[in-house]
């Protein structure tokens, strides 16, 4: 791994993590400091960071992306059409080894413990992307890839909220189901109610947080 590139992947981790918190200045000199590295690879990391919508310029500078309420509302009102056009698609365009994956993805979310929200987070993102796979739309899987990374700054995962893991497991089931049967209305519909429904907890998780 390049220089740059191992600066960006700590850069984004720390993001992540919250060890650099929305509205973080990111100077270079003090970000040089930080990881132990030149002004250079700092630079390109943040360019980088920028494209990922992860960090925007600042007062002096840039610094580390802001959350708002408006925010979560733009990100899941795209990612609901998004998610119901790729459910449609998978329907209308799945093999039977889409069909394989896609059950094999459901299956390790229901054997991931309930309360790990790491890895209920981690198994629910590799079902999504095994139905966006089934959709063989290079470009829509490329598009929603890079609007799930925007969520990456709000790390608390909507599947532990009380009874939502349970629902999250009967949606995909469900979805899976309609996959399989090609009924891509259904596939669409269920997708839609299932991103329309965790958008609901984000925006009251937000609300409780007040947007950390």
């Amino acid at each position: 791994m390049c220089v740059s590139a191992g600066v960006y992947a700590r850069i984004r981790e720390d993001i992540v993590s919250g060890a650099l918190p929305p509205g973080a200045p990111l100077v270079e000199v003090t970000m040089a400091q930080r990881y132990g590295t030149s002004r250079t690879p700092v630079r390109e990391a943040l360019r980088r960071l920028e494209q990922d919508g992860l960090v925007e310029p600042g007062a002096r500078g840039m610094r580390v992306r802001t959350r708002s309420v408006e925010e979560i509302l733009e990100i899941y009102d795209v990612r609901i059409t998004l998610e119901a056009t790729a459910a449609r698609w998978a329907a209308d365009r799945r093999t039977e080894l889409d069909l394989v994956r896609l059950r094999r993805a459901h299956d390790f979310m229901e054997q991931t413990d309930a309360t790990d929200g790491a890895a209920m987070a981690e198994t629910n993102r590799r079902f999504h992307e095994a139905v966006w796979a089934a959709g063989h739309n290079a470009t829509l899987v490329d598009t929603l890839r890079n609007l799930n990374a925007h969520l990456v700054r709000y790390p608390a995962t909507t599947l532990t909220r009380a009874g939502r893991w349970a629902t999250a497991l009967q949606e995909h089931a469900r979805l899976v189901e309609a996959i399989t049967d090609r009924d891509a209305a259904a596939a669409a519909k269920i997708a839609e109610e299932h991103m329309a429904a965790a958008r609901e907890i984000r925006l009251q998780m937000a609300g409780e947080d007040d947007v950390r």
